[in-house]
């Protein structure tokens, strides 16, 4: 059973900032804001450290601003959601876009300043849209700013938790979103170090987003020795909440009661029945302290990409079958009676049930059905009447020895029977999106491509200045979707639904050896190659290609109409 571990501690129960569990609207466009409680904090954790910041550095006071004031002429501050430590978290407005974002301000010579800049700006260079984007970064008039987005739809995990445990399935997408996310950060050096519950968002689709990245740990001055550790850790803790609506340590946190005194750290199917068994036992190698872990078979996980690793592993956990609600009894009312009014005929005294009237005829369902079925009969037999009625006039006129009538020939006869089948839609076993250079975009929307719904994507993030891909390195060779259909078949045509028009779209099909395709050296037998004018891709083959594997490869974006560039595919089908 492993002890509780110091660096999750650090990272949740930091700063001793008033918990804002009951501000969830304002915590949800300032991670900044959401801190915890210290009551039953050692003086030494409430004094001399926060996370790895030092307490005695003399922080200035924050700057003396007001609703109204606005940066570089553009940015117009609206409420102040957060003021501590000499810094200050606004809700303000770009007029120049006319959106809504979110600031934060604090003097040129705070002595975290220059590390907030740096911060800032290496995390806007990063791009994912997996995380909460900052939009600028300045100083100018002895003041120092960072601008971010401001995501009002979107819905903190503080409040999520706060209304209970969540399901298998929500916990799941949850763990496998957030360690993506984070091993993709860690890719490119950069930490977290304060992920906790008010540093999580939900959008309205179920895509899970993390803000302030590098940035918040800046702002405190929260420094770790193992980053990783401390992230996946915290990435932990957020799962084992979720599954118990517990704190997996001793002291409240986030508005959530701890663990009782004396356990240490217990699983998560312990504390509370019906956990799912693979994601307790994921929780606890994620929290494990010093190699010690709830799982005897497996190791702890120490990195984000392991986590994400060990996720991926598991069995995927579908959704709950949703529950069918049966609709309330329809009563008439007394306007649709024809009694609205009229004076009542009944005494006032005596109330007079009011019983529901019986269907009319043919009103339900079947009977609309049996009534279409009658009408499309009828509308057959008067077809077939006036037929028979053409074709006796006809004969009648020609008389029975008329020989103008040629009969067909055998060879015609033939033709006709031997009409060209039609292609079908291949089944689709699977897709995975093409990763050339080894780094990828969404494969969490991966499985929109082949759900067979047209409102589901699989889209790019947005790139800058050059339509391959932003003429990033390691996005220059593009990406796309690989299409498994199980085993090797007749491939015939392609019909491709893309996001956006004017794609440059590459088709190709891999050949039968390919095992586990994943380069373009792999897809050496080419279908087609053109670009895409319109907003489907429908390619018919003169002669069918034996493969298991087709790679529907983009290499160059379509503009977004906003000076940057941007596409994606809606839905794939493999004809036979």
């Amino acid at each position: 059973m492993a002890e509780r571990s110091t660096a999750a501690v650090d990272v949740a129960d930091n700063s001793g900032d008033k918990p804002l569990t009951a501000k969830a609207d304002e915590a949800t466009t300032d991670g900044t804001a959401e801190a915890e409680d210290t009551k039953g904090a050692s003086p030494k954790d409430t004094e001399n450290t926060d996370g790895g910041r030092k307490r005695s550095e003399a922080v200035p006071a924050s700057p003396d601003l007001h609703s109204g004031h606005k940066l570089a002429g553009r940015y117009r501050l609206e409420e102040c959601v957060t003021r501590l430590d000499g810094f200050s978290s606004w809700r303000a407005v770009d007029e120049k876009l006319r959106r809504a974002v979110g600031v934060h301000l604090l003097p040129a010579d705070h002595p975290r300043a220059r590390s907030v800049l740096a911060a800032a700006r290496s995390s806007a260079l990063l791009g994912d849209p997996r995380f909460v984007q900052v939009l600028d970064a300045v100083e100018e008039n002895d003041l120092v700013y960072v601008v971010h987005e401001w995501l009002p739809d979107a819905t903190e995990l503080t409040a999520l938790l706060a209304a209970g445990p969540m399901e298998a399935h929500d916990a799941y997408q949850l763990v496998s979103q957030l360690s993506q996310a984070m091993a993709a950060a860690h890719r490119e050096g950069l930490s977290h170090l304060r992920l906790t519950p008010g540093a999580v968002l939900r959008s309205s689709t179920g895509q899970y987003r993390i803000r302030g990245l590098a940035v918040n740990a800046a702002l405190r001055g929260i420094t770790a020795e193992r980053p990783l550790r401390t992230d996946t850790e915290a990435i932990g803790a957020l799962l084992y909440a979720a599954l118990t609506h517990r704190w997996p340590y001793g002291d409240d946190a986030h508005g959530l009661a701890g663990l009782p005194k004396g356990l240490g750290l217990i699983a998560p199917d312990q504390v509370r029945a019906g956990v799912h068994r693979g994601l307790s036992e994921l929780a606890m190698r994620a929290l494990a302290n010093d190699g010690a872990t709830a799982s005897r078979q497996e190791p702890p996980c120490t990195t984000p990409d392991e986590l994400a690793k060990a996720v991926a592993a598991m069995p995927r956990i579908l959704p709950p079958e949703p529950t069918f609600t049966a609709p309330p009894v329809y009563q008439r009312t007394t306007y649709q009676q024809g009694t609205y009014g009229r004076p009542s005929s009944h005494p006032s005294a005596v109330t007079q049930p009011v019983m529901p009237a019986p269907p009319a005829p043919l009103q339900s369902r079947t009977g609309r059905v049996l009534k279409w079925t009658v009408s499309a009969l009828l509308i057959a037999a008067l077809g077939l009447g006036s037929w028979q009625l053409a074709e006796a006039l006809l004969d009648r006129t020609k008389g029975s020895d008329d020989t103008g009538v040629t009969e067909p020939n055998e060879d015609d006869k033939n033709k006709d029977d031997k009409a060209a089948p039609s292609a079908e839609p291949l089944d689709i076993a699977g897709a995975t999106e093409f990763t050339p250079d080894g780094s990828g975009i969404k494969q969490g929307e991966v499985a929109n491509t082949v759900d067979g719904n047209r409102g589901t994507h699989w889209v790019t993030p947005r790139y800058e200045g050059f339509a391959n891909f932003g003429n990033l390195p390691q996005r220059k060779q593009g990406s796309g979707i690989i299409v498994d259909l199980g085993k090797v078949r007749d491939v015939s045509g392609v019909d491709v639904s893309m996001y956006r028009r004017g794609q440059t779209t590459t088709v190709s099909a891999a050949s039968p050896d390919a095992t586990s395709p994943s380069t373009t050296a792999d897809f050496d037998q080419q279908i087609v190659k053109r670009t895409v004018a319109g907003s489907t891709l429908k390619e018919s083959l003169d002669k069918p290609v034996r493969t298991r594997y087709v790679l529907i490869h983009i290499t160059e974006l379509p503009a977004d109409g906003t000076g940057g560039y941007r596409g994606g595919i809606t839905d794939i089908s493999v004809l036979g």
